[in-house]
């Protein structure tokens, strides 16, 4: 069974994150599904008019898979840093596809998921979807695009407070807060939500809509190479942290964490050398 999988409704396609077993992680199976399904609509996008993106089963997805995560942390920081910044390409390059992509959030999007979703042009969300930039409470800094996307779909105060709280919110408070612009009743009206918006984009002049996208997105890009690079830089040595591996064990074990590596930036050494 595909990863992701493409269908052709009408003029739109729709792409299905197809792990609902592991609640459709950002993994690298589905890495390299998604990325074969890219390259088509890149290489031909002339059978459709826009894009609908969801999730297989109950979840959009539940972000970054826990056993990749753990082997990072047994890596070097130069190399994880080359790693994290490919990984994040792998889904963001849902931004090369030349139409319009909608985010259809049907349930739980966390970490990287959601971040993949914010990557997207226009998001849609069941209002009891639960959605969360979950990285500090993980030990790790946020990744994926997290620290540009969500700053500039939602503000910089949003993005504050989402990053650095690690708060998960509903569909509701998620319109609320400009990360979506759509709330539907549940799950399959969310889909069916995006696939009539969809249709109204494949509707209209495919040449001012490409137009229309390129202006849009090159404008949101801005500085989004240079916020990859820290995401991936930052992340790599939080990787080594004592603070990563206790937040994978309260994952793991179900439980909260209990982080301890609170630190002062004083120089020991100079400070006992004036004594």
């Amino acid at each position: 069974m595909a990863a992701a999988v493409l269908e052709k409704v009408g003029r739109v396609a729709k792409i299905t994150l197809n792990m609902p077993s592991k609640l459709n992680a950002m993994s690298l199976p589905v890495a390299d599904a998604f990325g074969e399904i890219v390259d088509r609509l890149v290489q031909d996008p002339s059978p459709y008019g826009a894009v609908v993106v969801t999730g297989a089963g109950r979840a959009f997805s539940a972000g970054g898979d826990l056993a990749w995560l753990r082997a990072r942390c047994e890596d070097t920081p130069s190399r994880n840093s080359v790693i994290m910044h490919d990984f994040y390409n792998k889904f963001l390059r849902v931004r090369t596809i030349p139409l319009p992509v909608i985010a259809a959030i049907n349930g739980p999007a966390i970490g990287a998921g959601l971040c993949f979703a914010m990557a997207c042009d226009v998001r849609i969300a069941a209002k009891d979807a639960k959605l969360g930039f979950t990285f500090v409470g993980l030990g790790l800094h946020p990744g994926m695009g997290a620290s540009h996307f969500v700053a500039s779909v939602a503000g910089y105060e949003t993005a504050f407070r989402l990053l650095a709280s690690g708060d998960v919110v509903s569909g509701d408070e998620a319109k609320d807060l400009r990360l979506v612009s759509q709330v539907e009743k549940d799950g399959p009206s969310a889909v069916a939500a995006a696939m009539a918006l969809a249709d109204r984009m494949a509707a209209q002049s495919p040449v001012a809509v490409r137009a229309t996208i390129r202006s849009l997105r090159m404008k949101q890009e801005v500085g989004l190479e240079q916020a990859l690079w820290r995401e991936a830089d930052a992340q790599s040595y939080g990787y080594g942290m004592p603070d990563m591996l206790e937040g994978l064990a309260a994952v793991e074990q179900k439980r909260k964490p209990d982080f301890q590596q609170y630190e002062t930036y004083a120089d020991a050494a100079a400070a006992k050398s004036k004594l």
